[in-house]
């Protein structure tokens, strides 16, 4: 499971913009990550462009892009290929204008600290095992 939170400044997307975006971070986890579709979430968020700065400069157009997904269960090349990935996203989304100190942070949450449904991924993980 991995759950996918994208804030965006300086550009108000259009519902296909919009669901193009979370069709592609979905698209992402699933073929870089190897994440499961059916537990992907994706939520776009806009941000006003007046709250955003990036070395005390304005910009015109920003973005930030976070995973949160299992601790332990991606390698170092695949997250960096997320990383790349995910960032051209967003500046497919953003244009030219997106300065490249535009984050992309993968969270490793320890399996025993969050879940769905009510259960735990620790517990989903012990469950697959037995």
């Amino acid at each position: 499971m991995p759950f996918l939170h994208i804030r965006i400044a300086g550009k108000n997307l259009t519902d296909g913009e919009r669901l193009h975006l979370q069709d592609e971070a979905t698209r992402l986890a699933v073929t870089l990550l190897g994440k499961r579709t059916e537990a992907t979430a994706v939520l776009v968020e806009g941000s006003p462009i007046a709250n955003w700065t990036i070395g005390a400069r304005r910009q015109t157009v920003a973005g930030h892009f976070e995973i949160l997904i299992s601790e332990g269960t991606n390698t170092a090349d695949e997250k960096e290929r997320f990383i790349a990935a995910a960032y051209a996203l967003l500046q497919e989304t953003l244009g030219a204008h997106l300065d490249p100190v535009t984050y992309v942070v993968i969270r490793d949450i320890a399996m025993e600290s969050w879940g769905y449904g009510g259960r735990t991924q620790e517990s989903r993980r012990i469950a697959m095992a037995a």
